[in-house]
């Protein structure tokens, strides 16, 4: 795991010292956070190196773990978060998991259960961040690759196709992973334009000191580090369209030499002695309030004028839920074929699990969990147990193989008590065993096995994390 960087966030020093030391020793590079707001802020700096997992204290003064996770999930659907925490009820669990933890550790807990929890995270993470090379191919081109008639949907879509008969600056607005970039695309497929380039850029992830380079190109000496000449987005997508994506990011000088492009049509490189013409289509996009931004003197407000001539609002996926059976049997089928893998269905129970669940990542949230689905299921029929993060939004009833009487474990069937392979269905006095003692005989067994690690443990008895945390502390088994 050499490189990967651990951001540890524990507001107990000989806690995070501990932990610090672990993650050390297992080969991460580590990073420390004693509260939930150095941490969000830590996590939000598009400056500092990226975090590839975050180990997160659930009980903090101030902002405690869950409110960090809901903080952070909009903007970060899939950096993973591994909880820590003294308390294990299932109600703390469930909220965890309902925020969007991967996983659950109670303390104290071994360096080999935290070492493993932190790869079985980052190896979900890599399986979902295969996804973001395919997303030109899986956006499609057009309005008719645009999924939903749900009405904010159909609304959105009807404002975008006028928007594309004609060269007016568009501002798409939405919550982070809606679409935005999607409607940018279709708008450009359908213009007169389509037939040149499509160029976007990311306002939010561009280094703030290398924004105007990337943007209006450089000239070779230019700075430190200019070996040579590099032409900018805005030269690559002359005659084209320009999707300028979170642009209430950009630093005000830079949206000083933006409103000039703009007004002027013209740009100048860094370190360059003319300026350069340019005939591009502008479509922005942001999930912040521009006009907030502008009342605080964060973003100038002739440029809003000239960006927000005509606006399109994207609905947050929680608002178009009657979208999402379609979107998932689309996401499935392009999923599967791309990966060459067998055609996925789908079981109602795992559909309505989706259909139910909050999306705060919004629709890249969801074509992650079902990409990751795909790829981790050895089954034909994607089951709830194949969304273990989404898990603790769905009723017991939903991902319970066995029913029965719960009774107290009775001593028999343990681990290690003869022959694990062999569970015996009759007690010493020649009765039935029950079901709750052949499910947590079953359990016991599957925990020895895979070495505790709860989602693999969840994965191969087909049930959800939630649930699987429930048993184990109803059978007393995590003693």
């Amino acid at each position: 795991m050499s490189g990967r960087r651990v951001l540890i966030v524990e507001d107990e020093l000989t806690q995070i010292t501990l932990l610090q030391g672990v993650v050390q020793r297992a080969g991460f590079l580590v990073e420390t956070a004693m509260n939930g707001p150095d941490a969000v802020a830590r996590l939000n700096d598009v400056k500092a190196p990226t975090v590839d997992v975050v180990l997160l204290d659930l009980v903090m003064p101030g902002m405690d773990g869950i409110k960090v996770l809901e903080t952070v999930r909009p903007r970060h659907p899939a950096l993973p978060v591994v909880m820590l925490t003294a308390q294990s009820s299932i109600n703390t669990v469930v909220d965890a998991m309902r925020a969007g933890a991967n996983d659950f550790i109670v303390k104290p807990a071994s360096a080999e259960r935290i070492r493993s929890a932190l790869e079985a995270a980052l190896k979900t993470s890599d399986l979902v961040g295969e996804i973001g090379p395919m997303q030109a191919s899986m956006q499609g081109g057009g309005f008719d690759s645009l999924v939903g008639t749900s009405h904010g949907m159909t609304r959105a879509a009807a404002l975008a196709k006028k928007a594309a008969r004609s060269a007016i600056p568009v501002l798409i607005e939405g919550e982070s992973g809606v679409g935005k970039e999607v409607f940018a695309r279709a708008i450009h497929q359908a213009s007169a334009r389509k037939a040149k380039p499509f160029v976007a850029v990311n306002c939010g992830a561009i280094p703030e000191n290398l924004v105007e380079s990337i943007l209006f190109g450089h000239e070779k000496g230019a700075f430190t580090g200019a070996t040579e000449k590099r032409i900018g987005k805005f030269q690559e997508a002359d005659g084209g369209t320009l999707f300028l994506d979170e642009v209430g990011e950009l630093p005000l000088d830079v949206q000083v030499k933006l409103l000039r492009a703009l007004q002027e049509k013209e740009i100048d490189p860094v370190g360059g002695r003319n300026s350069i013409k340019v005939d591009i289509r502008i479509i922005s996009a942001t999930n912040r309030n521009l006009s907030d931004r502008v009342a605080e003197g964060a973003f100038r407000e002739d440029l809003y004028y000239r960006l927000n001539v005509y606006p399109i609002t994207l609905p947050p996926l929680r608002d178009r839920a009657s979208d999402i059976p379609a979107l998932t049997e689309h996401f499935l089928k392009q999923i599967t074929a791309m990966e060459d893998v067998p055609r996925r269905q789908i079981t109602p129970e795992a559909l309505g699990l989706l259909a139910h669940y909050s999306w705060p990542g919004n629709i890249r949230q969801l074509q992650n969990a079902l990409f990751r689905a795909v790829i981790l299921s050895d089954s034909d029929w994607l089951t709830p147990a194949d969304f273990p993060h989404l898990s603790g939004t769905r009723p017991d009833s939903a991902d319970t193989g066995l029913q029965g009487t719960v009774v107290a474990m009775s001593p028999v069937a343990r681990p290690g008590e003869g022959d694990a392979t062999m569970l015996p269905l009759e007690d010493a006095s020649g009765n039935i065993q029950t079901l709750a003692t052949l499910e947590a005989a079953i359990i016991a067994a599957a925990l020895e096995k895979y070495s505790g690690r709860m989602a693999e443990v969840a994965r191969r008895l087909g049930i959800g994390r939630s649930t699987l945390y429930r048993k184990v502390a109803e059978y007393r088994l995590d003693t």
